[in-house]
């Protein structure tokens, strides 16, 4: 179980241009839960999720992962535990330009100093077996987002974060983006989605909607 305590988050505190992005926000996220969290550009979403994935840390509160509070972690912990709890889809897919698509892929286990066990059943799965020598460059953007979801899966991270998976992407691979994350979860992940999308949000089995920086 994931949980949020009353997190705060605050952006140049005392300063003159000081900002409060998030005001008290606490939700519980299941195991094995598809949850979308919703909100127009500016609501706190992606500010959300950066500190569900220890990106950044909250100004006041925690954050559990189980008995886990990540919020008291130092960045050395922060991110062994990433590195083998949490796995990140981004919108714009964040591959290495100068890496083949496996490379890219495999990275986090070498970072885990992991020999990437299971790597082929992934690009499998994934539909991208016969990509994964091409560069970023030679793929279309469907393409690089599933080496991308490949390569957060790569250390079998219980939890999935994406921010707006699907929104670089046509609506064909759209579809089939989210296609295969509702299988991820299906096979016992818990996927976590933001979006301003309610088409995507619906998809997911709870909606969380984020406005002004609180839960509405």
């Amino acid at each position: 179980m994931i949980k949020l305590d009353n997190i705060v988050k605050i952006y140049n505190p005392k300063k003159s241009n000081e900002f409060e992005a998030l005001h008290g926000i606490s939700a519980e996220i299941n195991d094995g839960e598809m949850v979308a969290i919703i909100g127009k550009s500016g609501s706190g979403k992606s500010t959300l999720l950066n500190l569900l994935g220890g990106l950044d840390a909250p100004t006041e509160g925690k954050i559990y992962y189980n008995d886990t509070d990540i919020s008291s972690m130092n960045d050395t912990e922060l991110s062994k535990f990433r590195l083998q709890n949490i796995g990140f889809v981004f919108q714009f897919f964040d591959l290495i330009p100068e890496l083949t698509a496996e490379e890219n892929i495999l990275l986090p286990s070498k970072l885990a100093r992991k020999k990437g066990e299971g790597a082929d059943k992934l690009y499998q799965a994934l539909g991208i077996q016969d990509r994964i020598k091409h560069y970023p460059s030679e793929l279309s953007g469907g393409q690089q987002q599933r080496a991308a979801i490949a390569r957060a899966m790569i250390n079998s991270p219980d939890v999935l974060l994406c921010d707006e998976p699907t929104g670089n992407l046509d609506r064909k691979s759209g579809e089939e983006v989210m296609a295969l994350l509702k299988d991820l979860n299906a096979q016992g992940k818990t996927v976590i989605i933001v979006t301003h999308d309610r088409g995507i949000a619906q998809q997911c089995g709870r909606i969380i909607e984020i406005a002004d920086g609180a839960i509405v």
